[in-house]
């Protein structure tokens, strides 16, 4: 499944870059273009969240009322999700989705000569062949990637541009950690990482603080709003260790592979804050 994604988004990679003529440039487009496919299913999925987040007072007494009866309880919330036309499997699928195109993108970007140039197998033994033995039979992370670096000044078909503001795209932060360069672009996506998480945290706040508005007007909403915060302490408890543990995750991920992934990282975050600053408009205008 991950090498099918990889194939078709090397296809359209390779496409743009054959107008550009350069990989970064070419990553940032593709990455404007998937984010825009995209859109509906994020639009969807925020919208299931907020929706997801109103239906719990229902959940809960559903809970209370047939905890001793597991088989009507299973009845009753499939009628809820029903009632409110989500599916409790919506928030998986999105994440699954999410998923393929990490892994399909890490392989397409590790791997550009095979899911984007489409130079057969055999050919690209040969060249590693000659990468190994001008590194005297060392063996070589991202041969691919070193194939490039190596070669594709004498071999036109592994030639790739992957000089960006000049950044040379096919580094590896691990490798080449002499040129503190190559930490500009990892960096640059901890940074906008962290900035999505905290915009995400300030609209879970304000939806917090427009419903203990609306308590203050009711004594007894607002004994229930308190009750439901003291049953969510544990779950604000883990996204509060999620925050500080991601930036250390992405950073890990970002050093080790080649400054292309960084890069697409990169410009998919800053699109993915500003598509989630839009949706929640959205959103809550059609509220």
């Amino acid at each position: 499944m991950f090498k099918f994604f990889a194939r078709i988004f090397g296809y359209v990679l390779n496409f743009i870059y054959g107008f550009v003529k350069n990989y970064g440039l070419a990553i940032i487009i593709f990455t404007i273009l998937l984010r825009i496919i995209l859109l509906p299913s994020n639009l969807k999925q925020q919208k299931n969240m907020k929706k997801t987040a109103r239906i719990q007072k229902k959940m809960k007494e559903i809970q209370d009322k047939y905890s001793n009866d597991p088989v009507r309880l299973n009845q009753e919330v499939r009628d809820l999700y029903a009632e409110e036309h989500m599916s409790p499997f919506s928030g998986c699928l999105s994440s699954i989705l999410q998923i393929i195109i990490i892994i399909s993108m890490f392989m397409l970007v590790s791997n550009p000569l095979t899911y984007m140039k489409r130079i057969p197998s055999e050919k690209i033994s040969d060249y590693t062949k000659q990468v190994k033995e001008e590194n005297n039979g060392q063996n070589v992370n991202y041969i691919e990637i070193a194939i490039i670096k190596t070669l594709g000044k004498t071999e036109k078909d592994v030639a790739l541009n992957m000089n960006f503001l000049g950044l040379d795209l096919s580094d590896v932060p691990s490798k080449d950690y002499k040129d503190p360069k190559v930490f500009i672009i990892p960096l640059l996506y901890v940074a906008t990482s962290i900035a999505s998480m905290k915009i995400t945290t300030m609209m879970t706040e304000d939806k917090k603080k427009e419903k203990k508005s609306k308590a203050d007007k009711d004594e007894e909403k607002l004994v229930k709003v308190d009750q439901k915060s003291e049953e969510e302490t544990a779950m604000e408890s883990m996204n509060k260790t999620m925050r500080y543990m991601m930036p250390i995750m992405t950073v890990s991920i970002a050093i080790i592979a080649p400054l292309g992934l960084a890069l697409y990282w990169f410009v998919s975050n800053l699109l993915m804050i500003i598509e989630r600053l839009f949706v929640n408009k959205f959103v809550k205008e059609e509220e």
